[in-house]
């Protein structure tokens, strides 16, 4: 009998919302070794429990087993117990208590916070991405699964978890002590008008909606003059499938493959392609993407630099192209495993080699040739067998076998001042945002009083005036981050020249500005005060007459 069924499955998995199967075991094998090999592993479950020397548990044993089999896989297949799937039921009706993270497991070590969930729990106390996870409520959390970090991190709405973090660059542990809330799953965490013609759309992850969002955001920056677009997928970590497809479609003519779909079993053989009458055909199109940018992100990038439809900026992507299928079993536990890869429509595979389901192999594998991805592309793009080279719609070659790779690659310049030792510091400690968090909460009433309904105006003339950069340097000092003459300077014990605080002040007045702007109207006002000193971004916007190439062939209807 097959039941409906809908699960939210843990971060960097493509989501597939569809029926969980319940069958019966004779149905789904076949042939003789199948069956010899069930019996066999049915003895020595038996004998085990029966003979072995102390009282066995037979759930765990069995857990056990399928955590044994499922290493044999892929990194991405997994089991959710039969608790554990009531719990991710509630996730997907928004009826739990959350702290609000997106996070990357890894069982042979810690698990890495990807992203933060907008006005989130975790983002209001200042969690950041990068943070590692090495304990919940004082009990160590190296080495747990997803599985059991949500289990530890989910609650009811109003009760505390303290979560430890290791933060790169911070030499000691911090602790957050974070009340559990209902958690906002918004797709959009920005879209606004850059200039008189740019709009920027960021999506943070693929959701029910976003494709309903995504359009409607498209059609208001439009009303406002909107000629061509900045379609930010940085730290997107994915989402629901159809919610990926259905943004490229919005950017695509009628007809385009979007993604395809190949499983052992021909049902898991899907192709989706663009409808038509989608919000933004024809107009030039950047799209950011990164290292964080995965499995949805990866469908639309894919989809429109195949096409030749935009232009893809940045770094290389995460690679992630198994698409998972949840089964459910007997005691309601489910089996997520992977059913089919997904393809770009010129026929790339961008999912990274693996070694069956050994995570930390295929983790030392995916960012082994990242540096030179980043830092020498042309290197990097010599090597690429021409097996994993694929051709356009329009004649361009593009790479399969581990992410997109991007149009235009924008490396961090290290002789920049945003990525200098002492905005380095800053950020990592996220002393912007705490700051402005602790300053705002003192003066509140005042902010709202004088800014709460000009929110344009407190992008074009809000200033950090004197007295609130020193206020800043005074929080630093008490957060170990302090400006001394030249001659003490002492970077890993946190100690910094004064006169290069004074030389990077438009840089970190912008930030702090970004941390208010954020307090003020939500995180979405983040961006447009960021973006403004954000290298990537504005390294982007000078490739304008690529993306124009690109826009050429649809307006020219080849």
């Amino acid at each position: 009998m097959r039941s409906k069924k809908f699960y939210l499955i843990p971060a960097l998995v493509l989501f597939i919302i569809g029926a969980v199967l319940g069958m019966r075991i004779e149905s789904v094998i076949s042939g003789n070794d199948t069956v010899e090999q069930l019996r066999k592993l049915e003895d020595a479950f038996l004998i085990i429990d029966r003979q072995y020397v102390e009282k066995t548990d037979p759930k765990a044993m069995a857990e056990s087993a399928i955590a044994g089999m499922l290493k044999a896989l892929d990194p991405h297949s997994s089991f959710i117990s039969a608790e554990d799937v009531a719990r991710v039921q509630e996730g997907y009706r928004g009826e739990f208590g959350g702290i609000g993270i997106w996070f990357e497991p890894n069982p042979e070590d810690t698990a890495r916070v990807t992203s933060t969930i907008p006005d989130g729990p975790s983002e209001q106390l200042g969690v950041m991405p990068g943070d590692r996870i090495i304990a919940i409520n004082d009990s160590t959390a190296i080495g747990m699964t997803s599985n059991d970090i949500q289990h530890r991190l989910k609650g009811p709405v109003g009760t505390q978890v303290k979560m430890t973090v290791k933060r790169p660059g911070v030499p000691r542990p911090i602790d957050f002590v974070i009340t559990r809330g209902r958690i906002p799953l918004y797709s959009i965490d920005s879209a606004y008008m850059v200039d008189d013609e740019t709009g920027y759309v960021r999506i943070g992850r693929f959701a029910m909606t976003t494709q309903r969002e995504f359009a409607d955001h498209l059609k208001r920056l439009k009303a406002q003059g909107m000629q061509r677009l900045i379609l930010d997928l940085r730290f997107n970590p994915g989402g629901i499938k159809s919610a990926a497809v259905g943004v490229a479609d919005e950017l695509l003519k009628a007809g385009k493959t979007i993604v395809y779909t190949r499983g052992r079993n021909v049902r898991e053989n899907e192709t989706d392609r663009s409808t038509g009458g989608g919000a933004f055909e024809e107009q030039p199109v950047i799209v950011l993407v990164n290292g964080s940018s995965a499995s949805g992100s990866e469908i639309v990038a894919g989809a429109l630099q195949d096409h030749d439809r935009a232009l893809i900026v940045g770094r290389r992507t995460f690679g992630k192209a198994l698409v998972q299928r949840p089964f459910e079993l007997s005691d309601g536990s489910v089996l997520q495993i992977t059913v089919s890869r997904y393809y770009t429509p010129s026929g790339r595979l961008i999912q990274t080699p693996y070694e069956n389901g050994d995570v930390e192999a295929y983790y030392e594998k995916k960012f082994a040739t990242l540096e030179e991805a980043t830092y020498h592309p042309g290197a990097y793009l010599s090597d690429i067998p021409d097996s994993l080279k694929y051709t356009t719609a329009h004649g361009r070659t593009v790479f399969g076998g581990g992410g997109v790779m991007p149009d235009v690659v924008i490396a961090p310049d290290s002789t920049l001042p945003f990525y200098s030792p002492l905005v380095n510091a800053v950020r990592r400690r996220r002393l912007d945002f705490l700051f402005a968090r602790d300053w705002f909460n003192q003066h509140e009433q005042t902010l709202r009083t004088r800014w709460a309904d000009q929110r344009e105006a407190f992008y074009d003339t809000f200033e950090v005036d004197d007295a609130l950069w020193q206020a800043f340097w005074d929080y630093a000092a008490d957060n170990e981050l302090t400006l001394v003459e030249a001659g003490a300077v002492n970077e890993g014990e946190g100690r910094f020249a004064r006169a290069d605080a004074e030389a990077y002040r438009p840089l970190l007045t912008a930030l702090i500005k970004a941390a208010l702007a954020q307090r003020l109207y939500q995180s979405e006002a983040w961006y447009p005060v960021f973006n403004k000193i954000d290298p990537e971004f504005n390294e982007a916007l000078k490739f304008w007459n690529l993306a124009a190439e690109l826009a050429a062939y649809q307006t020219a209807g080849r």
